[in-house]
């Protein structure tokens, strides 16, 4: 039996000094049955140039869309599944371009979306024994206080929802959560799984025993995150709104 062909999306703005060129193609080179495409967020760096060498490098397995302007990553992502998704490939997501996820886990995650019947299957930060989870505490602790805020947005047992490392399998639920762009900058993978569970009326939504949480092995804070204190306030606003929608709904 053939594998499914999957995608993944890298928003990338201003990651010419964070982008490991080698390791994105050792990646593709892995994985066979794995794209990748990159999604320049108008980047005032020379980052659209190495992207626009690596696809030159591997053409059939690396694409790049840019944006002609800075739109957040929330939008990347957006038009970067909808890019891929314009494709025939069955299984789409995205991942960070830091590689916080390691390419090993990368490629155990696609192995598991090809295997399993997930139509959602998310990497998540535990920090258990046995497990290589390198994190600032501050960072761990302010974690754990918003996946407990987005659990009860959600009204779903979820740990983890903004590890950078997620899947989704091509569903009408899917087509129709990427269909408008997000409200939320920085909580977008909590909305997109609100749309997901809950879509509009006449979408068969995803159900919640579909949705896998696969804990990562191994994964590295790496420094030069975009995200800053005034964003995480503001996240927790945008939080409070996503559920006040779901409980419309």
């Amino acid at each position: 039996m053939s594998q499914a062909s999957v995608a993944l999306v890298v928003p990338c703005f201003d990651e010419e000094a964070r982008l490991d060129r080698s390791a994105f193609l050792a990646l593709v080179d892995d994985a066979p049955c794995l794209n990748l495409v990159f999604v320049d967020d108008g980047s005032r760096d020379q980052t659209l140039a190495i992207l626009h060498a690596m696809a030159r490098e591997r053409p059939d397995h690396i694409e790049v869309v840019a944006l002609p302007k800075n739109r957040g990553k929330a939008e990347a992502v957006r038009q970067g599944l909808l890019h891929a998704l314009a494709g025939p490939v069955e299984i789409a997501g995205f991942i960070d371009a830091d590689l916080s996820t390691p390419p090993a886990e990368i490629r155990r995650l696609t192995e598991l979306a090809q295997a399993e019947a997930h139509d959602v299957l998310m990497g998540s930060r535990v920090q258990l024994l046995g497990r290589a989870i390198n994190r600032k505490s501050a960072r761990h602790y302010l974690g754990r206080i918003f996946a407990t805020c987005a659990s009860l947005s959600l009204g779903l047992p979820v740990y983890d929802t903004q590890c950078g490392a997620k899947l989704f399998r091509r569903t009408q639920a899917l087509a129709e959560a990427l269909r408008e762009p997000f409200s939320s900058r920085w909580a977008f993978d909590v909305e997109l799984l609100a749309r997901l569970i809950r879509p509009r009326a006449g979408i068969l939504a995803i159900p919640v025993a579909r949705i896998w949480e696969e804990p990562l092995l191994t994964w590295t804070d790496v420094p030069g995150s975009k995200m800053r204190l005034a964003a995480a306030l503001w996240t927790a606003l945008e939080l409070a709104r996503i559920g006040w929608k779901l409980r419309r709904r």
